[in-house]
């Protein structure tokens, strides 16, 4: 007897969160999960760090020796629109997958203490919470001979 393997219809989203507005981001995320549950998809897997922006070109006001008043604004929308694991954004996501019969995969911004990480978070479709898992990585910084930070491959820790 031939067992043939089980098929399972995915849809990977390709779009941008409102950055820094955790709850109009956890709409669009309702809204699309539906729209691919709608469709047929059974697994639904988001960008990394989606809710709610990757920082990617963001230097938060920072130079060496200096912070903007500018960007300490913008670290600070940045580090309140993170989400607490466990949490009401969590719970959002949760019954997003529930409503949707969906697996919900997504890419979030954690906080936890002083620090935020790069988090993915897994939901089941009846909604339950499946785990996380934090993208982590040694962010070490020399100077060169000029001068000049630069990040390093190497471990440092």
């Amino acid at each position: 007897m031939t067992t043939h393997p089980q098929v399972i219809r995915a849809a990977v989203i390709q779009a941008a969160p409102i950055a820094f507005d955790r709850e109009r981001t956890l709409a669009k995320v309702r809204a699309l999960t539906v729209n691919a549950a709608n469709q047929g998809a059974q697994l639904v897997v988001f960008p990394e760090a989606f809710v709610s922006a990757y920082p990617r070109g963001l230097s938060f006001g920072a130079v060496v020796g200096d912070r903007l008043t500018e960007g300490r604004e913008q670290y600070r929308r940045y580090w309140e629109s993170a989400v607490d694991i466990p949490g009401p954004a969590l719970e959002d996501l949760a019954a997003t997958a529930g409503q949707s019969h969906v697996y919900l995969v997504i890419g979030v911004i954690e906080r936890d203490g002083g620090t935020l990480y790069c988090t993915v978070v897994f939901f089941a479709p009846d909604g339950s919470y499946l785990g996380k898992h934090r993208k982590t990585h040694a962010y070490c910084f020399r100077t060169s001979h000029l001068g000049l930070w630069r990040r390093i491959d190497a471990p440092c820790i």
